[in-house]
């Protein structure tokens, strides 16, 4: 077992952008990651098994609902601070942020936005302590980039809602305790309801035979005459809008955790790039290699500081929604574009699990499709800076 090495890159001294809590909160994650992360995660990934028994270092750290009010169970702390933990848990793996994103953002955050105060004292301490885990039903088999065309749907049965369809590549899926499930009524209007594991008809098969994410569990939510009671109906957002602000808080997360593993690459790539000789030098010492580098180091900074502005904006209740998609995109496409020179200059060694490149390679992967494609970002911007839709 290797020793996490990992030291983090920040050319423009981007620290002196941060609080004196901010670097607390990231140095506690950072920590974390090194001991209970780093070095258990290839066997894992290589088994393509979640590591549950992380769980509850994710709380204590404050990865589950970072920016939830403290009355609800969680830290009560500002969206740089969010961003920045998960940026240190994808440099440890891109499957086990995505574990914290989805509780984060797409379960706690829409029971606190859009739920009633039961709802909220009811599940989100839960939530927060690690006790309940959540995924967020919103992709079907159909309807991926277009979710306003989904089919699941829910009819008025007196006391109870009866709740039938199929949710696909739901992150948590498998373990879940809670589902927030996006569903259209019979007016056709979308609405959230949490559905719970043990409900009658409510089954979450496991997704196999990934390349990508192999340490997160993937599955199905199926439907089948589930019965949920009115009072787990998310009262306070309906529409198309209610799921896509839970987006936005996720795409954020994704647009710092996307550096995380371009600095591990990069990282990697630099200690390797001084150490390995060839033709009587260290590879670091040739012109290709040094290319690479300063590319690598030039586009993590700006990453860096397109991430943090968007925070500061965030922070503010200024954040757009197409200035989110625009940092999600860019993040995600730096940091595969590093994996991959990075696995290059490992050469042969870049490939094997000795080093963590190739695997954050294929998890990225996943993370430049999920939470709204590369080519669908992009098409965000375009309607924004233009006014007209491409969509249709």
């Amino acid at each position: 077992m290797k020793p996490d090495l990992f030291q983090a890159p920040d050319y423009y001294q981007i620290d002196e952008l941060l609080s004196d809590e901010h670097k607390m909160v990231r140095d506690a994650a950072r920590s974390w990651v090194k001991r209970e992360v780093s070095p258990i995660i290839e066997d894992f990934a290589q088994r393509a098994e979640f590591p549950t028994q992380i769980i509850k270092g994710l709380a204590e750290i404050g990865a589950f609902g970072p920016y939830i009010p403290e009355e609800y169970g969680g830290a009560g702390l500002d969206q740089i601070s969010y961003g920045l933990i998960m940026q240190e848990i994808e440099r440890g793996d891109s499957g086990v942020r995505s574990t914290s994103s989805v509780q984060s953002s797409l379960v706690m955050y829409p029971i606190w936005k859009y739920g009633s105060e039961e709802q909220r004292k009811k599940y989100l301490p839960k939530l927060a302590s690690g006790e309940f885990i959540g995924c967020f039903g919103l992709t079907e088999p159909d309807h991926g980039s277009n979710p306003g065309g989904m089919t699941t749907n829910f009819k008025d049965n007196g006391d109870h809602y009866l709740l039938n369809g199929a949710k696909l590549w739901i992150s948590n899926a498998p373990f879940a305790d809670i589902a927030v499930v996006w569903a259209k009524n019979e007016e056709g209007r979308i609405h959230g309801l949490v559905v719970e594991r043990g409900m009658e008809g409510f089954t979450t098969p496991e997704t196999h035979n990934k390349w990508s994410l192999r340490a997160s569990a993937t599955g199905e939510l199926i439907f089948d005459n589930v019965k949920v009671p009115k009072e787990n109906i998310l009262p306070n957002k309906s529409g198309l809008g209610a799921p896509l602000g839970c987006l936005d808080s996720a795409r954020y997360g994704i647009a710092w955790g996307a550096i995380g593993a371009a600095m591990d690459c990069y990282d990697t790539a630099l200690r390797y790039a001084k150490e390995r000789v060839q033709f009587d030098k260290p590879i670091g010492a040739t012109q290709l290699q040094q290319k690479k580098l300063a590319e690598m180091i030039t586009e993590i900074t700006k990453a860096q500081l397109m991430a943090w502005r968007l925070g500061v904006l965030r922070n503010e209740g200024k954040a757009t929604s197409a200035q989110i998609s625009m940092a999600k995109r860019n993040n995600v496409e730096m940091a595969i574009k590093i994996a991959r020179e990075a696995r290059q200059i490992l050469g042969g060694m870049g490939i094997t699990g000795e080093y963590s490149i190739m695997r954050h390679m294929m998890n990225l992967e996943s993370v430049i499709t999920y939470e709204g494609t590369h080519d669908i970002h992009l098409l965000i911007t375009g309607m924004d800076i233009t006014g007209m839709s491409a969509f249709k």
